[in-house]
């Protein structure tokens, strides 16, 4: 399999790769920091290739421009993680050779491999960990969106003959779904005068359908009752575009919180959805992420 990034291809290791990967991890800062001794030789990246990169999920990550392995990225499955024994579960796992750091690379191919954990094979959750001192790596996961869950002192580092402190985070699925529609709603962001009576994008919104698909939509402000809200414009998008059941709401606010729909967006999802308006979720708080269900912001409907 090959997956696609805006600068990356992920692809699966080849022998051929063994030269590209001794390269980046013979060098010390690379491997011991995240738990492996650094490379003696080919042969030993040839070895690694063939009995430790050849998971299920296991990819090299290369640049479009030579499609050459300068890293490893890898969704471990049950049985191939410590960190989880579910099946609905897994774990990321990442290297990134050295002169490739901080430049976003393992954040953007982390984000397309958790696309792929949630909407591909179905996992409910994925952990990530680092160990101590290791603060890239725990940037990376935190652009990602993971968690943090605990920490753990004295594990065992077998391949390095030591003990260690280690810090673990996961992400749910439910958690990365709300954070691509915080994201796709702060994306349309751009309050603007477009004439003396019009103005819009003070707030914008962002809804997803039974589907998946996340629709958009900002405000729009006039001078008389012609406007729109963000929620109800994202609504219309949807419906638009052939869908009418929603699953998930988040408005953005001007400061980049988030908030409750008014009257008329509440009242446009109840007659929309008359028999199931109950079970949509709305985004009251992002960053303490509060969510409740129209049904506990609207429990009683006018018409009976």
């Amino acid at each position: 399999m090959i997956i696609e990034t805006e600068r990356l291809i992920l692809r699966r290791w080849e022998e051929r790769d063994a030269a590209d990967m001794y390269e980046y991890a013979k060098d010390l800062d690379v491997g011991p920091i995240a738990g492996w001794p650094a490379h003696k030789d080919i042969e030993e990246s040839i070895y690694v290739i063939k009995n430790v990169l050849n998971g299920k999920e296991a990819y090299a990550i290369c640049l479009k421009e030579d499609n050459k392995a300068i890293g490893a990225i890898e969704l471990k499955l049950n049985g191939h993680s410590d960190m989880t024994d579910r099946d609905d579960e897994c774990e990321l796992g990442y290297w990134l050779g050295k002169p490739f750091w901080g430049r976003g690379i393992v954040p953007e191919a982390g984000m397309k491999l958790l696309r792929r954990a949630f909407e591909d094979l179905g996992m409910t959750k994925v952990w990530c960990g680092y160990y101590d001192g290791n603060i890239k790596s725990k940037r990376a996961q935190e652009k990602c969106g993971f968690r943090y869950q605990f920490t753990s002192e004295n594990i065992d580092v077998p391949l390095l003959n030591e003990k260690r402190t280690g810090h673990a985070s996961s992400i749910t699925k439910d958690q990365w779904q709300w954070d691509l529609m915080y994201k796709a709603a702060v994306s349309l962001r751009n309050e603007r005068r477009i004439s003396d009576y019009v103005t819009c994008g003070e707030v914008s919104a962002a809804v997803m359908s039974s589907s998946g698909k996340i629709y958009t939509g900002v405000c729009i402000d006039t001078c008389s009752t012609l406007g729109i809200c963000a929620e109800r414009n994202a609504i219309f998008n949807m419906i638009t575009n052939g869908e009418q059941e929603i699953i998930k709401v988040i408005a953005v606010l001007p400061d980049g919180t988030s908030g409750a729909p008014c009257g008329a967006c509440r009242e446009l999802m109840v007659q929309l959805m008359p028999g199931r308006y109950k079970d949509i979720e709305i985004m009251m708080d992002y960053k303490q992420e509060k969510v409740i269900t129209l049904g506990e912001l609207t429990p009683e409907w006018w018409i009976k």
